[in-house]
């Protein structure tokens, strides 16, 4: 399905993207939900980017999605982060319905009539991220389920209007089954924890959710899948937009850690080089060239893989490897480029009204979301050497198993 040719400018121009900046020191400072980046950016349709026109939306795709992403974070990396989520959602239900796959196509719609979506899918000690769950999915008599535990990282906690959420069902007759659902906020059963007190990414305000009873009818109800790994065409979705936009999100914050530091390069004067700036200064210029190399790879990449999927490019057994790696190269070299921004930059950047410092502290959430680096290396090290042979012992087997999981 080609993109929507009617929008051809960027959805996010300049001075928005401005009026975001501006707002998200405070938002940081605060602790505080974007309300009003939220607002604009759904009085611009973002929330509607990959809803197809016939859905309502802008039948964006997801390589020109993640562009827009990009920049978001540029301005306000909170923002996106939480954004993002709602958009893997949509992204999930394009990915599905390019393929003839309709299940999600009332999340298409409602999406397209303003709902806003989020993701109730992480738990506090569950390593096997989609293969397996903490929380229970209680089958009931009208063929829905009822869902009973605790989700950590919910982004969007004060906004969403529907929660994605999943569970193990033990009880049905060919239990066990891991189930995948959507609640909807005034359906309650739930209770969203005030607790996002955290050292970077605040305005995302991630809150704990704890599911008591939380209803998703028959209707909601997408997949029940084997736990395990599983080549169900949702597993595929879901990471290919949760890895490519993440990766859209990190490579934002580089972008804007290296054009600060440029500035500050620029800015700065040295008294031990009779006040030329900083500019002129060969260890400075080493460091900003060093940044800038590293930032220089990382959109070809995203746009390749974006595109792939908006084509329906076959990586077979290579996409994962693929979409792990994007996500780590990524969000590996967005601390390194803000790392080497703040070394340029002084010891301004230890100031908390600093952009700088702020992206310091916003950049380290990289290394918490799936995949994590031993999972990705596991899987990259599968695609190639194959996995690690059964009869090698617990340690290595459990390091197999891990190797699996994308």
């Amino acid at each position: 399905m080609t993109e929507s040719a009617h929008v051809t400018e960027p959805l996010l121009t300049d001075d928005l993207l401005e009026r975001i900046r501006s707002r998200a020191a405070a938002y940081d400072r605060e602790n505080a939900f974007f309300d009003d980046d939220l607002a604009d950016l759904v009085r611009v349709g973002y929330l509607k980017a990959m809803v197809p026109v016939e859905f309502g939306g802008l039948g964006l795709g997801l390589e020109r999605t993640a562009r827009e992403q990009l920049r978001l974070a540029s301005a306000a990396p909170a923002t996106a982060l939480a954004v993002n989520m709602h958009l893997v959602w949509t992204g999930v239900a394009k990915v599905l319905h390019d393929r003839g796959d309709d299940s999600f196509d009332f999340l298409l719609r409602e999406a397209g009539d303003g709902e806003i979506f989020a993701f109730g899918l992480s738990e506090a000690g569950n390593d096997l991220v989609l293969f397996g769950s903490t929380t229970d999915a209680r089958p009931q008599p009208d063929g829905g389920y009822r869902f009973h535990g605790t989700k950590i990282f919910t982004s969007l906690s004060p906004a969403w209007t529907r929660l994605g959420t999943m569970g193990l069902d033990t009880a049905s007759a060919d239990a066990p089954k891991i189930v995948y659902g959507f609640i909807t906020r005034d359906g309650g059963g739930f209770e969203v924890k005030e607790d996002w007190d955290t050292i970077g990414m605040r305005a995302s305000q991630s809150n704990t959710t704890v599911l008591d009873g939380a209803y998703a009818p028959a209707d909601r109800i997408v997949r029940r899948l084997d736990p395990g790994p599983n080549p169900d065409s949702l597993v595929f979705a879901i990471f290919a937009n949760f890895e490519i936009l993440l990766a859209a999100v990190y490579t934002g914050i580089g972008a804007r850690a290296l054009e600060l530091a440029v500035a500050a390069a620029r800015r700065r004067t040295s008294l031990k080089n009779e006040g030329r700036t900083y500019a002129q200064d060969p260890d400075i210029r080493w460091r900003i060239a060093d940044a800038a190399i590293a930032q220089d790879a990382l959109p070809p990449q995203l746009d390749t893989l974006a595109r792939d999927v908006d084509q329906r490019v076959d990586h077979g057994s290579q996409w994962f490897p693929r979409l792990v790696g994007l996500k780590i190269r990524a969000t590996e070299t967005a601390r390194h480029v803000v790392d080497q921004a703040v070394r340029v930059s002084g010891g301004s950047t230890y100031f908390a009204s600093s952009e700088l410092g702020r992206l310091y502290r916003d950049v380290l959430a990289g290394i918490f979301h799936p995949s994590d680096a031993e999972s990705a290396h596991s899987t990259v090290a599968n695609a190639y050497l194959g996995p690690i042979d059964d009869r090698a012992g617990p340690a290595q087997g459990t390091r197999a198993a891990e190797g699996e999981r994308p």
